[in-house]
């Protein structure tokens, strides 16, 4: 029986492919038993239960940017984590622990190099952050989304793999009627999908609410995941534009439709939303978060935008540049087209599996 835990989460974009991960451990090797590590009160609490996996919980959260009472706590939670980190260590003995980013992976990861367990860096972003770069000298392996981390971490330890996504949006074909149908679409109308994160983006609700009725005057269709926080704002002004196939959601379980309905794709530039619409081959604005740590959002646009694969928009102009961006990009064919091939090529559809394989030779080298 190999044991792996795998630790992180605090955002879909984490979340997401440690879910993937797991799925392909469990579907390539018979005994495997899984134990995930969140942070308490964050979305993998929920979501990995809902995806049939175990999940314990540390108390721990970032550091602000801004001034914070909460930061003169983190030492304290820091330390209470790793504590309960070496504690679970200890009971599930793992033979190999993977870290895929967020709160709980610092602690998770720093417990186990303390405890001599062999361990495995999933590093989805074009720039690390502090945490994956101090970690990474105690890692086994250290898998990437991008080429060139050298840069960053030991050359020897690298291994090129994408960042793992979930598996429907593996397989797109003929889903785009049926995206159509999900959402109360109509066919051959122009289709914008607009998605802030699994939380939202402040700047892309703001910028979306604001062309709701240039949508409607041209005859443009509105999938937009606003987050829960301004979902009530974002239902009530859609409500006089249904007839016109103009729709908000809180949250978008069925993303393969809704990326294989749209024409074009508004997005932040997380690495696994990055990942997703190189797969699916999406013409893509992206506006990254400036407050990501190191500017990592926009180091992955970047990426893109030196090969021709995508737009960037900067969130500050994004408020007064996003409408005519959409509707200039959604009329222009050529560059839509020229966009959708320049991305698909940063595609790679079984990184899943491919680190699943490296997590499996590491568990077992340990246990020689």
């Amino acid at each position: 029986m190999l044991k792996v835990i795998i630790s992180g989460g605090g955002t879909g974009g984490h979340i997401f492919p440690a879910i993937a991960i797991a799925n392909a451990l469990t579907s390539k090797y018979n005994q495997v038993d899984i134990l995930f590590v969140g942070a308490l009160g964050k979305m993998e609490m929920e979501k990995v239960p809902a995806a049939g996996y175990r999940i314990e919980g540390l108390n721990i959260t970032g550091i602000k940017r801004s001034l914070s009472l909460s930061n003169l706590v983190f030492p304290f939670k820091l330390w209470q984590s790793i504590r309960k980190a070496r504690k679970i260590i200890k009971q599930f003995k793992p033979d190999v622990v993977v870290g895929v980013g967020g709160f709980a992976s610092g602690p998770l990861l720093y417990a186990a190099a303390q405890l001599n367990i062999p361990s495995l860096i999933q590093e989805q972003n074009s720039y690390p952050g502090i945490t994956n770069k101090l970690l990474a000298k105690k890692a086994s392996v250290i898998c990437v989304g991008y080429d060139n981390m050298d840069k960053y971490f030991p050359k020897e330890k690298i291994i090129l793999t994408g960042n793992p996504v979930r598996n429907d949006i593996i397989s797109m074909s003929g889903k785009r009627e049926r995206g159509i149908e999900h959402f109360k679409l109509k066919e051959g109308v122009k289709t914008v999908l607009a998605v802030g994160g699994s939380l939202g983006s402040k700047t892309i609700n703001e910028s979306i609410i604001n062309n709701l009725n240039k949508f409607a005057d041209n005859n443009i269709q509105l999938i937009w995941q606003t987050g829960k926080t301004f979902f009530e704002t974002a239902q009530n002004a859609v409500e006089k534009y249904n007839n016109k196939g103009i729709y908000a959601f809180d949250f978008i379980s069925k993303m393969d439709y809704a990326y294989a309905a749209a024409d074009i794709v508004v997005s932040r530039a997380g690495a696994s939303s990055v990942s997703e619409l190189a797969i699916v081959g999406k013409a893509a604005i992206l506006i990254p978060y400036p407050f990501a740590a190191e500017d990592h959002q926009t180091k992955n646009a970047q990426a893109l935008v030196s090969h021709h694969a995508a737009i960037l928009l900067p969130d500050r102009e994004a408020p007064e540049k996003l409408g005519n961006t959409i509707f200039n990009l959604i009329d222009n064919d050529e560059q839509r087209e020229k966009l959708e091939r320049n991305i698909h090529q940063f595609a790679i559809t079984n990184s899943a599996e491919i680190i699943a394989t490296e997590i499996f030779h590491l568990g077992n080298k340990n246990k020689e």
